[in-house]
């Protein structure tokens, strides 16, 4: 998966904006606001997203290429090697767990204002 791809298919998810919070080169992928993914344009085989703790245990013993991310909470957040053995679809379905991490640790009153589709299934926003 190039870089191109990755963001598209990031701002292709429901209530999904772009920006660059950190430096001119740093591009993160927020819902409402809340960081899910970033990855860095000037080196880009690294993508960093949350995970839940256990899968990122799992991830990481299973898979040489996910280690924790550097500069982020280690218990939460995976740093994906891009152009190893990874599969497009592994990567995908590690953004949308990413995606689906985030959106779960909204408040109540949050959610309440709007409902996404999240793997296949409804999400209050």
């Amino acid at each position: 998966m190039n870089v191109t791809e990755l963001r598209d298919y990031c701002l292709s998810l429901p209530m999904v904006t772009e920006d660059f919070p950190f430096n001119e080169s740093i591009l993160a992928f927020k819902i409402l606001g809340k960081i899910f993914a970033v990855i860095d344009l000037d080196n880009i085989d690294w993508l960093v997203m949350k995970c839940d703790p256990d899968y990122a245990v799992e991830l990481r013993e299973a898979h040489p290429e996910i280690t924790t991310a550097w500069h982020w909470n280690k218990k939460y957040w995976n740093q994906v090697r891009m152009r190893e053995a990874l599969t497009d679809e592994l990567i995908i379905s590690l953004l949308r767990h990413s995606y689906s991490e985030v959106v779960k640790k909204f408040t109540g009153k949050i959610r309440a204002g709007s409902t996404i589709n999240v793997n296949g299934r409804a999400v209050n926003c």
